[in-house]
């Protein structure tokens, strides 16, 4: 099976890669893709929209994948958090027919000021993070997940859970899609 995955991260297309290949055998292609979603996607709209764009521009653009896989992370309202929102990812599975199966990842909270030079700033939570951590490329590393949780969880291991997520109902076929 081929799935198409639309980013330019190694890392999102490693956390498909170990999902996927649990269940089938897989070659996973990275295909750089535009999203619907702003750069920094925030809101739950905002953010799934991009995921599917991501997931539908990949098959898209490789005409031997059956699957394509979007991945967008947000930042989300959340009430009565300390900062008023938290990061969340999600998965976008989309095939040939255009069916799409979501899933959401665990999601976390980014600290006051972070939250407010994305809203009022417009700045990226990469940019900002590059500027906390002086790595310029932590997405493509360990994340701000990585960081923030002093090294017990990573972005490889927080995408994976929204890219199972989104596979469950393509696993359980039968239940989801085949009774009324």
């Amino acid at each position: 099976m081929i799935i198409a995955v639309g980013t330019s991260n190694p890392i999102k297309v490693r956390a498909v890669k170990n999902v996927f290949s649990k269940f089938f055998r897989v070659t996973v292609v990275m295909k750089q893709v535009p999203s619907k979603a702003p750069p920094q996607p925030v809101g739950l709209d905002s953010t799934i929209e991009g995921a599917i764009s991501r997931a539908r521009g990949a098959l898209d653009a490789e005409p031997a994948a059956e699957l394509g896989v979007g991945i967008e992370a947000g930042i989300i309202s959340i009430p009565r958090t300390l900062s008023g929102y938290m990061d969340q990812q999600f998965a976008a599975i989309v095939d040939r027919s255009g069916r799409v199966t979501l899933g959401g990842g665990p999601s976390f909270e980014y600290p006051r000021f972070l939250v407010k030079r994305v809203l009022d700033e417009r700045i990226e939570v990469n940019n900002i993070m590059a500027e906390l951590t002086g790595e310029p490329f932590l997405g493509h590393k360990e994340g701000a997940i990585g960081y923030f949780s002093k090294g017990t969880m990573n972005r490889t291991a927080l995408t994976e859970l929204a890219v199972l997520m989104a596979l469950i109902p393509r696993l359980n076929e039968d239940l989801y899609f085949g009774k009324p």
